[in-house]
């Protein structure tokens, strides 16, 4: 059921992610709410893993409340998330690139580097660290949370970006709630649920959710790209149209199913399971309906709270997936040279299949203490394994779209342990308003890859003995909070952290008869040091926040180009790497430095005003040896990452229970590639979504994005012209929701 608030707006965009809340009563007041200060006390961060308020939070942190994700006119969680200051989600839904997800980008820190959690489960998918956006639909939020920068010192692993957690509705007494879409593209949601009070100690809820989407063409017709026939040279070579014969929309379909439970076990001890089946298929880029892509996956997470005193709590989580995909490449064959001659429109260059696992649990303790210099004290402990296998079919071009012969296949399994402490203390200090934080965490990273091989058209294996790695690492953090007034507080921190390299570079390679992408089992960890300062100014009506930032990222993971003769000794057959070869390094630094404006104002109790602006500075600061350096210069701005992003919104309450939202998002002139060859010029979108609560139990909605139907290319990170993908066309959504 939509709550409107006169003051609730589009998206929160708040460094210490202020969350607005009034009845919608309120509507018949004259006066403005009470002060931002009032309004975030009531706010804890679970994500800070210490219950810390937003206030006293020392890293930019956002919170996106359900009543503001019914606000925005986007209709799938990424889309709403990529108007937050320093995301990097371009307009293209998830659910047009992959079932594996999307590639989530933090202050230009890089892709699979930024953790997310839906109720505590990772949302990264465990093989590609992708995030599986499609296993929580938007009905099913209560809350996101939104820790910018370094938080290895909570997390570990993935946690260089950041973390989002996705907190899902809590479990009511005997509700129930249905709802669902329509769209252009033949879009459509359906999500229904039934809630249980089976007695005073358990509350159960059965879910299910579906998505279906003919999809729209990705590949773009409109300048900088060429229209087939015509080619582009980049780099001196030859470059196909992005859109080719036999392309198309790119159709997808998901589906989830949960049983989720709570537990009141005593007066000082809760629990909660959750138990769920997903699975998620879509066309291939290019859209090419002879070949499939599909994942499908089983999860499960537990987890208990007990208060051992009034100063003491003890929590335990655990969770487990299993997930299995299935995935056809696709590839077109012809001269490498002006004029470009497709010889075949499309044909399957690769298939494989990926079955892996993650499983984690943590323990946790947390102390309370009064009238002492130290306020809080926490220790807690925690393991994760990921564990996967890779076999890659690969196939020459054939006569017939699903005709080919074999050119190589190659198989790997390996698994990753992680292994972690953490010590935290807060203080916060009488003589003068000044609170700190010191998160202390060691981590252990074991690797081990026990099959490794490679074959070519013999059939014949290459074995590689990869030696198994154990790295250890210290992930520091310290942040502090200055209130200088009421209204205004200063804030700073420093941290340092660490990414893992994911199973997909290190185990899966791949390729067609011309290019091949090998994998690399020697990757290490990469590692980073970053810091950053802000200020906050709340009044009564408004806020005015800012936050600047800095962040250098050594051995980052790259797949410069290498000879035959280097594949050959990395364990690749010359017969399947006789052609254009990557391999996967620890061989670039980087450094990226930001700045990350947001404000909000009540214009009036029917009127509200949000404002977001991002600029980001992502340079290459070192090549390691072999690496191209014209196709990766250091000190420019890398591919894939605008410079300049702001966000516009008006939100408009004419009546009670009915609110207007309208959006502009901008994004300025960026390249795909480091060496800018590729441009992508600005655009700004717009969206548009109405509200009406027709009674407490049913709502509907409207909701247009891209309201002009603007016809551009969104950015993105690539290096050759068949990348260029088209943003999202106009889409047109109404939908209802029923609570009974």
């Amino acid at each position: 059921m939509f709550r409107f608030k006169p003051v609730s707006h589009i998206f929160k965009c708040t460094l210490m992610g202020i969350s607005l809340g009034l009845a919608g009563q309120v509507f018949a007041q004259s006066a403005l709410p009470p002060d931002y200060g009032q309004k975030i006390g009531e706010v804890v961060v679970s994500a800070s893993r210490a219950g810390t308020e937003l206030k006293d939070m020392t890293q930019n942190t956002t919170v996106l409340t359900k009543e503001e994700l019914e606000l925005a006119p986007e209709q799938t969680i990424d889309q709403v998330l990529k108007n937050q200051s320093s995301v990097f989600l371009n307009d293209q839904p998830y659910y047009q690139k992959d079932p594996t997800g999307q590639s989530l980008n933090v202050r230009g820190l890089g892709n699979a580097r930024t953790l997310v959690l839906i109720d505590g489960l990772p949302a990264n998918d465990a093989m590609y660290g992708t995030v599986q956006w499609n296993l929580v639909p938007m009905s099913a939020i209560q809350d996101v949370e939104f820790i910018r920068g370094g938080v290895s010192n909570l997390y570990g692993n993935m946690g260089m970006g950041g973390v989002i957690n996705i907190t899902t509705k809590p479990i009511a007494d005997n509700k129930g709630e249905i709802s669902g879409s329509y769209g252009t593209f033949n879009t459509s949601t359906l999500a229904a649920s039934k809630e249980l009070a089976i007695n005073d100690v358990l509350k159960l809820r059965i879910s299910a959710d579906f998505f279906n989407t003919d999809g729209y063409v990705n590949q773009a017709t409109i300048s900088p790209a060429t229209t087939y026939p015509q080619v582009k040279v980049v780099n001196g070579k030859a470059q196909a149209a992005p859109l080719l014969p036999g392309m198309g929309s790119e159709s997808a379909n998901s589906a989830n199913y949960r049983l989720q439970g709570e537990l009141k076990l005593s007066s000082d001890t809760d629990a909660f399971f959750n138990l769920g089946s997903h699975n998620m298929q879509n066309l291939p880029v290019g859209g090419y309906n002879f070949a499939t892509k599909t994942t499908t996956e089983t999860t499960f997470s537990a987890g208990a709270s007990t208060r051992l005193n009034a100063a003491e709590k003890l929590q335990v989580n655990g969770f487990y997936e299993n997930t299995t995909l299935w995935q056809q490449n696709v590839s077109t064959s012809g001269t490498t040279t002006a004029p470009y001659k497709i010889t075949n429109p499309g044909y399957i260059s690769a298939n494989y299949n990926d079955p892996y696992t993650t499983a984690g649990a943590s323990a946790q303790y947390t102390r309370a203490f009064s009238e002492q210099l130290i306020d809080q004290a926490i220790l807690s402990v925690d393991g994760r394994q990921v564990a996967a296998s890779n076999l890659t079919n690969t196939f020459n071009a054939g006569s017939g779209a699903n005709v080919g012969t074999m050119s190589g296949s190659d198989y790997a399994k390996g698994q990753q342990q992680f292994y972690g402490v953490m010590g935290q203390i807060k203080s916060k200090l009488s003589a003068i308003p000044l609170e700190a934080t010191l998160s202390l965490r060691g981590d252990q990273w074991q690797s081990q890859i026990p099959t490794y091989w490679i074959a070519g058209q013999s059939g014949v294996p290459t074995y590689t003995n990869v030696p198994n790695q154990t790295v250890n690492k210290f992930s520091p953090n310290l942040g502090l909070l200055f209130q200088a007034t009421k209204e205004l507080d200063f804030r700073a921190a420093g941290y340092q952290g660490f990414h893992a390299p994911g199973l997909n570079n290190m185990i899966r390679s791949y390729g067609n008869s011309s290019s091949y992408s090998l994998a690399n089992p020697l990757l290490t960890p990469e590692n980073m040091i970053g810091a950053e300062i802000g200020t906050d100014y709340r009044w009564g009506a408004g806020f005015l926040q800012l936050t600047a930032y800095t962040a250098q990222v050594k051995n980052a993971v790259y797949a410069p180009q290498i000879t035959t003769a280097q594949a050959v000794a990395a364990g690749c057959p010359a017969s399947v790497c006789s052609g254009t070869t990557t391999l996967y390094g620890n061989n670039q630094n980087l450094q990226s430095k930001g700045l990350e404006l947001q404000s909000h104002f009540d214009i009036s109790n029917q009127w509200a005003l949000d404002a977001t602006y991002t600029h980001t500075n992502t340079v290459l600061t070192y090549i390691g040896t072999g690496v191209d350096q014209k196709l990766n210069p250091t000190w420019t701005q890398v591919g894939g990452i605008p410079q300049n992003m702001g966000t516009i919104g008006m939100t408009y309450f004419p009546i009670p229970k009915a609110s207007l939202t309208t959006t502009v998002r901008y994004v300025g002139n960026s390249w795909m590639d480091t060496q800018h060859q590729l441009p992508v010029p600005s655009y700004a979108v717009v969206g548009l979504r109405a509200n009406y609560e027709l009674t407490p139990a049913t709502s509907i909605f409207a909701s247009v994005i891209n309201l002009f139907n603007r016809n551009y290319i969104t950015y993105a990170a690539a290096t050759t012209q068949s990348s260029y993908v088209v943003g999202q066309p106009q889409s047109l959504t109404v939908g209802a929701r029923i609570i009974f």
